[in-house]
């Protein structure tokens, strides 16, 4: 694994979702990947097969998560949320369309202003995303 001491990675921590998420979030955007994923074995403190640790990136910024295999009182909440500047409105459509699906807008693209082109969506885990096209 790489060294990850000298960087800023958001975290997302899901219950059991976050490889679905990460191949979710790594198809849906241009230029994502799956960097690494480390999974808990038998007899390890999380479900075996779920992810310990993964990093994956979205348009050169990395994050981490991980799949806790301690049940919380919280979940994600819209007053963090991931800012991406899509490249063109087509990309930003799609990303759109793909994160809406079983999810929440909180802004319907549109012009807003401060963007010609804007939206503000919860995806099914509940990360949500501002989607501004360039």
């Amino acid at each position: 694994m790489e060294n990850l001491s000298t960087k800023v990675h958001p975290f997302l921590m899901f219950e059991g979702d976050a490889e679905e998420a990460m191949n979710l979030y790594t198809t849906v955007f241009d230029d994502a990947k799956i960097i690494s994923i480390t999974r808990y074995a038998a007899n390890e403190a999380g479900e075996e097969g779920t992810v310990m640790q993964a990093v994956f990136s979205i348009k050169g910024q990395e994050f981490m998560c991980s799949d806790s295999n301690v049940k919380h009182d919280f979940t994600f909440t819209p007053s963090i949320s991931m800012f991406v500047t899509c490249d063109t409105e087509e990309e930003l459509d799609h990303v759109f369309e793909a994160l809406s699906q079983e999810g929440q807008v909180y802004m319907p693209l549109d012009n807003y202003g401060f963007s010609k082109k804007f939206g503000w969506v919860g995806d099914k885990f509940g990360v949500t995303w501002q989607l501004n096209l360039a």
